[in-house]
């Protein structure tokens, strides 16, 4: 029986120190990663005992693949927050990772408070820029999105803890045609390509031109469709954590939402053995930047078998199928609106994909630019296009494109914003994030180091203290949220863990 899917999500911010092209992209990340705790109260480092970037899924690990992740020449430009994320500094961005969660909904608020804190971040360090005066204030812009168009991409990362007695070649067999296809529901779009032989004037996703292989372990050369990291951050024997970088960084909390969940249930029924045999592309990488670059949703592509398909077909053979496991296996109590919206959105693709303004990331800054293309004669490699297509990201609530247009009532949302302040500072109730998060906030100076399956204490002796966290499912409100309240002091906490 498939378990619970966890899910989180990784996003490297986009970061520019307006009027200084020059200014180091390390050093402004680490300005605005610092600032945001900047009261000096958060001492714990984050912990890499368990980490192993380069051992891969397929069964081996890279040479090299214990020496010290890069972060650590960061120095403090890394920080664990109360709401149970990690904040830090990673190729030269600032990057928020999300604390676990059990369902797309809660994916989409703990998701969108990293907007929030990247933007209370940078306007907390445009002061501390070198050379800022108030004659001459710094500004610092962050975006939500995947690449600067000249040629450099960042990523957004969607990590989902799966079965580890299921099979990774099922995984890859079933979930390729899947991210291939779920591209036009999904995509945050963008103007052309960095690469000549895309000549295209707008695409469906930022980031499908700079992937080259099938399967691989690398995330920032020769990306891969299926990454293969096995870094579960839980029990190994137990689980895996599915580390998907194919994704593009949404504005949209639809996208955010039926992205998560719709890969979520297909990854149940891979691992319940439910699907049928996969449905084959005959050439993945080539299809993949092909539906890209197709704003119809129309034209087909080839599958192994020799058949051609639309990739909205692909998308409703998982849908369908997903309604059939639903029905016969314990689902999860959003299973069936996370259904229904996916349903939704692929009707609509096949309808007239324009009809998704407002709701999906792509078409709506399509139907921006082409207002503006149409009204003053602009060619698509216009500057003033490239600029909307930056602004629609920028995550200032009162300045960023996309932002402007939830407050004039021109977009879907699914949450409150309520929900996302309090998800600032709060983490999720029903997952280990909670224990995390709660222990940061309450206990903070007895806490030394944390990362996503312990926490290190001190309390006094020669000792650190270790309190491992394998599962995802424990660590909970409901479990220690009690036990929590009722200890004055770490020492107590612990003391209570052990008896």
């Amino acid at each position: 029986m498939a378990i619970t899917k966890y899910l989180g999500t990784e996003t490297e911010f986009g970061i520019t120190v307006v009027g200084r092209p020059e200014f180091n992209p390390v050093l402004a990340s680490s300005l605005v990663v610092n600032a945001y705790s900047a009261d000096g109260r958060n001492r714990a480092r984050w912990d890499y005992e368990d980490e192993d970037p380069l051992r891969d899924a397929r069964g081996f690990a890279q040479p090299g693949a214990h020496e010290p992740a890069p972060e650590d020449d960061i120095g403090l430009a890394n920080s664990i927050l109360t709401n149970g994320a990690r904040f830090y500094v990673d190729h030269a961005h600032p990057e928020y990772s999300s604390p676990e969660v059990s369902n797309p909904r809660d994916a989409v608020v703990w998701d969108k408070a990293g907007e929030r804190i990247l933007e209370i971040a940078a306007t907390r360090a445009a002061p501390l820029l070198p050379g800022h005066d108030d004659r001459q204030p710094g500004r610092i812009l962050i975006t939500k999105n995947n690449t600067d168009g000249k040629g450099a991409a960042y990523g957004m990362h969607e990590n989902y803890i799966v079965d580890r007695a299921t099979p990774f070649g099922e995984i890859v067999r079933q979930l390729t045609p899947f991210f291939i296809s779920r591209q036009p529901l999904v995509g945050a779009g963008r103007v052309g390509s960095e690469f000549a032989s895309a000549e295209v004037d707008y695409q469906v996703t930022q980031r499908a031109d700079f992937f080259e292989v099938e399967v691989g372990l690398e995330t920032t050369l020769k990306r891969p469709i299926i990454n293969t990291r096995d870094e579960p951050h839980a029990d190994p024997d137990r689980f895996r954590r599915l580390h998907v970088i194919i994704g593009d960084a949404n504005m949209s909390e639809v996208c955010t939402y039926l992205k998560l969940g719709s890969t979520a249930l297909v990854l149940s029924m891979v691992e319940d053995g439910f699907l049928p045999d996969a449905l084959s592309v005959a050439n993945p990488v080539k299809t993949l930047h092909e539906v890209s670059h197709d704003l119809s949703c129309a034209k087909t592509i080839a599958l192994k078998d020799g058949r051609r398909v639309r990739p909205t077909e692909l998308q409703w053979h998982y849908l369908e199928w997903a309604r059939k496991w639903a029905d016969q296996h314990d689902a999860p109590e959003w299973a069936a609106d996370l259904m229904a919206t996916w349903e939704r959105v692929l009707t609509q693709l096949e309808t007239d994909p324009m009809g998704l303004d407002g709701v999906v990331d792509w078409v709506t800054k399509y139907r921006i630019m082409q207002r503006y293309v149409d009204r003053d004669g602009l060619d698509w490699d216009d500057e003033k296009l490239k600029l909307i297509d930056i602004q629609y990201h920028d995550v200032r609530q009162d300045k960023g494109l996309y932002n402007k247009l939830v407050a004039g009532g021109r977009i879907e949302t699914m949450v409150e914003e309520s929900e996302v302040q309090r998800a600032i500072t709060a983490p999720p109730s029903d997952t280990r994030a909670y224990f995390r998060g709660r222990c940061l906030e309450k206990f903070r100076d007895s806490v030394t180091a944390a990362g996503w399956d312990s926490m290190i204490f001190d309390v006094g002796g020669e000792t650190l203290q270790r309190v491992p966290m394998m599962d995802p499912a424990r660590g909970t409100e409901a479990v220690v949220g009690d036990l929590i309240d009722r200890c004055d002091t770490a020492r107590q906490l612990l003391d209570a863990i052990r008896a």
